[in-house]
């Protein structure tokens, strides 16, 4: 299976014409089998005056790109990394007054994830396990960001396997 924080149709996208069971959405979404439905969280979305405000963060810089991916909002600074600082403090604006009291605010590598709070790929790896033919086995789990920590961090409840790119998470037994 994929797990991802992007949208299972963007999965699918990607990998065409494989087509596996799936995690999308970190965790708002879950395809159990590769020709079953998609299932979508119930949790509410970011409401649209949030998502106007985020969307401006780009006129910081023509380098600083705002991916809106249904269920969460990435700000990627990647190509302008020194405007990191005020992406974040622009977030935190955006969010002051308890605005934000139900999403996640995840930063990552050169990037800000918002999204709402109430799943995450920890979860979406739980609910997989739960059904055949994953519930008869030991996931093995590999990530390489800030939002791949919920994953590891339920790895051990399932005799899962971890692999961290890039440093020592708890919960990943091997890292590179």
């Amino acid at each position: 299976a994929f797990s991802s924080g992007r949208p299972i149709a963007e999965i699918d996208r990607i990998f065409h014409p494989l087509r596996l069971p799936a995690v999308g959405g970190h965790g708002a979404e879950i395809r159990f089998a590769p020709d079953t439905e998609i299932r979508r969280s119930r949790i509410a979305t970011l409401d649209n005056d949030l998502r106007e405000e985020f969307a401006q963060i780009v006129e910081l810089d023509p380098g600083i790109l705002v991916e809106d991916k249904g269920f969460s909002i990435a700000i990627h600074y990647r190509l302008s990394p020194q405007f990191g600082g005020e992406v974040m403090k622009h977030v935190a604006t955006i969010c002051r007054h308890e605005r934000c009291a139900s999403l996640e605010v995840l930063p990552g590598k050169l990037v800000v994830e918002i999204k709402p709070s109430g799943y995450d790929k920890g979860t979406g790896l739980r609910e997989l396990m739960s059904v055949s033919p994953f519930s008869s086995r030991k996931p093995v789990f590999i990530g390489d960001d800030v939002t791949d920590h919920a994953a590891f961090a339920v790895l051990p409840d399932f005799d899962g396997i971890g692999f961290s790119v890039g440093g020592a998470v708890p919960g990943a037994v091997f890292n590179f």
